[in-house]
């Protein structure tokens, strides 16, 4: 329904607030000078504080036409009539048609800051590594220690199975079919001499089952004694004179092993000091040297299969002493269950060291083979391992030690067996530094 408007209110005077006429200069009541009185400000719409009014925010709507609805008025606020905030009178600054709300609280010049949490950040959890199978029954989980958790069934460790091949040489390590680990070591190597000549080298090691950590021991003794000779044949070191500096070199590593404290002595009094036993050889154009300490061995087969092989080494063992007193035969004394204890070895309580070495010239190319008693308990002989020996052994060195690792498995494997090939003459191609 219509409304019919309300009469405006006349002015009043500012300093007796009489009312005035519209166009009087002087108040007629106290005679005020009406024309120092501004003219009231023109009433604006508020403004948003970010600038110009946006369209659609009703600072551009046109005037209701007939029958539109008329939209709802806006509260009182200030500049609007009544007392503004804080006891603010229409007319004071700030009033009215400023486009400032002064009903807000007042802001703080800072805020203040969250203060960082004390604790520390939890740090992110690392992807699970995937459970490890067995590899006997497929099912269970293998704990920390390799053993699975289903059926007990040890698992294969990195030592278990090596294969290496250098240059000229190479090498092959197998835990055999009956030990629970593999306790020998190798090391194999390749580097020139002074004179510009090639020559290549291996270091075999059998850790003492009866002692102490004899895998750590053939280890230390293997890395040790190869190093020694990598350092001394480059330096003009005669061949002979650098495989006995890596036997000594050897032993004090394996030494070094029983520097342990007195308490594990205590709990542990039976045990025996790390030891293990050494065998090596060094090739180059024109000469063969080994060394050893222990059972371990190196045999010679040449090329030509109508030369006769030859065992390079003596055995530090009891079978050894009773042939060289000529108290017993050789297959008599290898019989005996005594065949096997060694008389020499590296390690804290072994006996005086006393490094054996040998230097010889063969007349012919051949293949030098360097072996655990792991190999020669089934190729006992020269002979018996010129049969088994791969007639390319010289040049197909891995091949050659595979084979004889395989003949030893085949034969029953009851010991660790590890094998290094080396070819003689050293070859030049691929010689330099290991």
């Amino acid at each position: 329904m219509s409304q019919m408007p309300r009469q405006a209110a006349l002015p009043k005077c500012p300093s007796c607030a009489e009312p005035v006429e519209p166009g009087d200069l002087f108040c007629g009541a106290c005679g005020y000078d009406l024309s120092v009185v501004p003219a009231p400000p023109q009433d604006h719409p508020a403004l948003p504080m970010t600038g110009a009014a946006a369209p659609g925010d009703g600072t551009d709507r046109p005037a209701p036409g007939p029958g539109d609805p008329v939209p709802a008025a806006d509260p009182p606020g200030p500049g609007a009539g009544g007392a503004g905030p804080h006891g603010q009178e229409p007319g004071d600054e700030g009033s009215a048609g400023s486009g400032v709300r002064f009903d807000r609280p007042a802001e703080p010049d800072e805020y203040p800051l969250q203060a960082p949490d004390p604790r520390p950040a939890a740090p992110a959890a690392a992807p699970a590594a995937p459970a490890r199978l067995c590899v006997a029954c497929r099912t269970g989980r293998v704990d920390d220690d390799g053993y699975c958790e289903n059926c007990g069934h040890a698992q294969p460790r990195e030592r278990d199975h090596l294969e290496r091949e250098t240059g000229p040489v190479a090498a092959v390590s197998d835990r055999g079919l009956r030990h629970h680990r593999n306790e020998d070591a190798f090391a194999v190597g390749h580097t020139t001499l002074p004179d510009g000549t090639p020559a290549a080298l291996a270091i075999v090691c059998d850790g003492v089952s009866s002692a102490t950590r004899p895998d750590a021991a053939s280890l230390a003794a293997s890395l040790a004694a190869g190093d020694t000779l990598l350092a001394a044949l480059p330096r003009g070191t005669h061949p002979q004179a650098a495989m006995h500096e890596a036997i000594v070199a050897a032993a004090h590593a394996v030494n070094a092993l029983a520097d342990e404290p007195a308490t594990a002595r205590e709990h542990a009094p039976h045990q025996n000091a790390p030891a293990c036993t050494i065998v090596g050889a060094v090739v180059t154009s024109g000469l063969l040297v080994v060394g050893w300490v222990g059972d371990s061995r190196v045999y010679w087969v040449p090329t030509d299969r109508t030369a006769p092989p030859a065992r390079l080494t003596e055995d530090d063992s009891w079978a050894a002493q009773m042939v060289a007193a000529g108290l017993m035969s050789e297959a008599e004394a290898y019989a005996d269950e005594r065949a096997h204890a060694i008389t020499g070895w590296l390690g804290a309580d072994a006996y005086e060291l006393e490094p054996h070495t040998a230097c010889f010239r063969p007349d012919r190319p051949g293949a030098v083979v360097v072996c655990t008693d792991g190999l020669w308990n089934y190729a006992e002989t020269a002979q018996e391992m010129s049969e088994v020996v791969p007639p390319d052994a010289a040049t197909r060195p891995l091949h050659g030690a595979q084979v004889l690792v395989g003949h030893a498995l085949d034969g029953g494997g009851h010991d660790n067996v590890t094998v290094a090939v080396l070819p003689f003459p050293a070859p030049s191609q691929g010689a330099g530094s290991a």
